[in-house]
């Protein structure tokens, strides 16, 4: 982008719309800001994205809410007597209070780009031409907007296979997993990369039983592999239970909770199953 915007050219403002207000999306809007564009950044359900909303953020807050827990349960190690063992047993607080922490960090990044001078425009862009979107409105209504410089920056939703609906109650996606108001008691994480290994991580701190499901030979595949073994043999001293080498076929419904089918004809048993098998391009209606 820097080509467009080096200071050299100042016949004109150049014009830039951003269809997405993730971490590409705001912070190219910054750059391109500071660099003298007139930028609008088109955004759906809150700045910060899924990172912010959903995924990174709310994450790291469970897992230190997790932290504070084993650290409480520690005490008596450290000749503070407690009148019972720390845990948690309504969800609720702990969600809001995630939720309520990420919504904030989006406002932030809402506000620095208005300091900045970026228009940010609450609706769903579809692209109409190379230098047009047209923009669904939240709050009803359609907006055209004309742009030199158009950057596709929607993101990533969670994957769903036909084999493993979510249906947000028991089978739960990533994004999903923060309207739970109950501790699982028996939770099965579907993969293990780096969002199933960090809620895998969480809900084994808050008590849960888990079992981590795995298709590859050990957890974090696409992490350095001497730094995933360490983490591995965590998960299980701490007690989870790692299923390595186990694809998932299918996961379905029961009558009180959920089972897990492998592709090797095993089964497993529990009362929630959350689904972290990667993301898709979140491009759906994207063209006319």
């Amino acid at each position: 982008m820097s080509r467009w915007f080096d200071g050299r050219v100042k016949s004109r403002t150049w014009s830039v719309v951003i269809v997405g207000g993730g971490p590409g999306g705001y912070e190219a809007a910054l750059v391109a800001a500071r660099l003298g564009a007139s930028v609008t950044v088109v955004d759906r359900d809150g700045v910060g994205g899924s990172c912010v909303l959903t995924d990174c953020v709310p994450s790291k807050s469970l897992i230190s809410t997790a932290h504070v827990l084993r650290r409480m349960g520690a005490a008596r190690e450290h000749g503070i007597d407690l009148p019972q063992r720390p845990r948690a047993t309504d969800l609720r607080p702990v969600n809001e209070r995630i939720l309520d922490l990420a919504a904030a960090q989006s406002a932030d990044i809402h506000a620095r780009l208005e300091a900045d001078g970026v228009r940010v425009c609450r609706g769903t862009g579809r692209l109409l031409a190379a230098d047009r979107v047209l923009v669904s409105l939240v709050d009803g209504g359609t907006e055209e907007l004309v742009a030199d410089v158009v950057l596709i920056a929607t993101g990533a939703t969670p994957r769903v296979m036909p084999t493993a609906l979510p249906d947000g109650d028991r089978i739960l996606t990533w994004a999903q997993i923060w309207g739970l108001t109950e501790i699982p008691e028996r939770l099965i994480v579907v993969g293990s990369g780096v969002t199933g290994a960090e809620l895998a991580q969480a809900y084994l701190g808050l008590g849960s039983a888990v079992t981590l499901v795995s298709s590859r030979h050990q957890v974090l595949p696409g992490e350095d592999s001497d730094a995933a073994a360490v983490i591995e043999e965590v998960f299980r001293r701490e007690g989870m239970e790692v299923l390595g080498r186990s694809r998932m076929s299918a996961v379905e419904r029961t009558a009180d909770g959920v089972i897990v089918r492998l592709e090797d004809g095993r089964t497993v048993e529990g009362s929630h199953a959350l689904l972290a098998v990667g993301s898709v391009p979140q491009t759906a209606g994207a063209r006319p």
